[in-house]
């Protein structure tokens, strides 16, 4: 279907040199990159998490930016129909291609030329970030610390959805926010939770943030709840601007995204400049994900050991005592930053290592040379085994990935032979419980190796 549409508040004018960017392949790369993603925001709510699968289904999609007198309006060709009602582009479709745009033309054609942005240096990135994050307004709504970040697969099933929307209306009953990856499963059930509760507390300051970055989005559009929506330029960025903004973290049952998220968050909280930071964080499910939490519990105290279960909580079945494990540590957060003078908006004092900040490109060459041995402080191998995860997320779902994966062969992993049996155990657990699937026709087919 077509459409000619107009912001609304999100972004009203653009120069002519960056219109000249977003609509001339040739000049600046941002055409394809914003026509990728915008195709990911009309295609939501799809059954697809293959990017590559996505875009050869609308083959003749496209969309230009066109300069009117008074502001701009976007062109839309050959849309998926899905996006439309009566004719017309639903309305949240409209706000989150509009975000879309702003955060590819903040990045690609003003933040990234400024001077004095090294992204070579470790305070450079976070005050990167912070100034991507500023320019969608969302600081302003996080000058309360109530925001809880929630994570987990976006193919779960149906039994572990509906626990993820009962922790949500847990936590929207005390007036917390929602920040999600901004995808299906359990990032949309914890704001569809919350949206509920809300509603019966007459809380109309909601926000249902979704946070994402180019490579990942194709393959987990925004859902309809998402009213702030940010495109991250790459997928450590967005790591950061989790951890940052966020004041608690869930981590609802998932696969190699969920425990990438999972290792560098513990990554971070393992560095000794971080070991007096309040950072609530807590794993649950419902019983039927027992398991699930038995694994990841014994894959990261055999990796990185047994005194990182001091940094998280797990709590099955019982989405009021997580809500109530949340509001607490929360109020400790509240208490340490405004003793010490930090921002309730973004986490300055959280130390991140430039490791935890570099974005890791996985090739099979990066990812056969990774260091997955013991001999090495534990934040480290965290952060090597985060990209690792990293690789094969990239080898399921990233277009990129996937063709690389389709020209060489899967990605070959090796290391120490015991951490070899326990990520081997791990990954072959979310295959047995089909956690690891592009489709649910079909049987997944693993992009890597172990090699002990």
């Amino acid at each position: 279907m077509d459409a000619s549409i107009r912001p609304k508040g999100i972004l009203d004018f653009l120069s002519q040199q960056e219109i000249r960017q977003l609509s001339d392949p040739q000049n600046g790369g941002l055409n394809e990159l914003f026509r990728r993603c915008a195709l990911a925001v009309l295609n939501s709510d799809s059954h697809t998490d293959s990017g590559k699968e996505m875009f050869e289904s609308f083959p003749d999609f496209n969309i230009k930016v066109v300069q009117q007198t008074r502001s701009i309006k976007l062109e839309i060709r050959n849309a998926p129909p899905k996006a439309f009602v009566d004719g017309k582009l639903i309305q949240g479709i409209n706000e989150h291609l509009f975000s879309v745009l702003r955060d590819i033309v903040f990045v690609g054609t003003e933040l990234s030329k400024k001077v004095g942005f090294d992204l070579k240096q470790s305070s450079s990135i976070t005050d990167f970030v912070y100034h991507i994050l500023r320019n969608t307004g969302l600081l302003r709504d996080l000058t309360d610390p109530n925001l809880v970040v929630c994570w987990g697969g976006h193919s779960i099933g149906e039994i572990e959805y509906q626990y993820t929307k009962k922790v949500g209306y847990q936590l929207g009953l005390r007036e917390f926010n929602i920040c999600t990856g901004c995808g299906a499963g359990a990032m949309k059930g914890p704001m569809k939770g919350a949206t509920i509760a809300h509603a019966k507390q007459r809380y109309h300051n909601g926000r249902y943030i979704g946070i994402t970055e180019p490579g990942i989005i194709a393959s987990e559009s925004p859902n309809p709840i998402v009213n702030t929506l940010v495109v991250m330029p790459d997928i450590e960025k967005r790591l950061e601007a989790f951890v940052r903004s966020g004041h608690g973290f869930i981590v609802f049952p998932g696969a190699v995204g969920t425990t990438e998220e999972i290792l560098y968050l513990l990554g971070i909280l393992m560095h000794p400049k971080n070991s007096d930071q309040p950072f609530p964080l807590v794993f649950t499910g419902p019983v039927e994900s027992k398991d699930y939490f038995e694994q990841i519990d014994s894959f990261i105290c055999s990796t990185l050991g047994e005194e990182t279960r001091k940094y998280y909580e797990i709590i099955i079945d019982d989405p009021e005592k997580v809500a109530q494990r949340i509001q607490t540590g929360i109020k400790k957060v509240r208490e340490y930053r405004r003793k010490l003078g930090d921002a309730f908006y973004y986490n300055w004092m959280l130390h991140i290592d430039h490791d935890f900040q570099r974005p890791f490109s996985p090739t099979h060459e990066t990812m056969s040379a990774l260091n997955l041995h013991y001999d090495q402080p534990n934040h480290e191998l965290a952060c090597n085994l985060r990209r690792m995860f990293s690789g094969i997320v990239s080898g399921n779902i990233k277009e990129e990935g996937v063709l690389s994966i389709e020209k060489n062969g899967p990605f070959q992993i090796s290391g120490d032979p015991q951490l070899m049996a326990e990520l081997d155990a791990l990954l072959a657990k979310f295959c047995q419980d089909k956690r690891m699937k592009l489709s649910r026709d079909t049987e997944y087919k693993p992009c890597y190796q172990i090699v002990a």
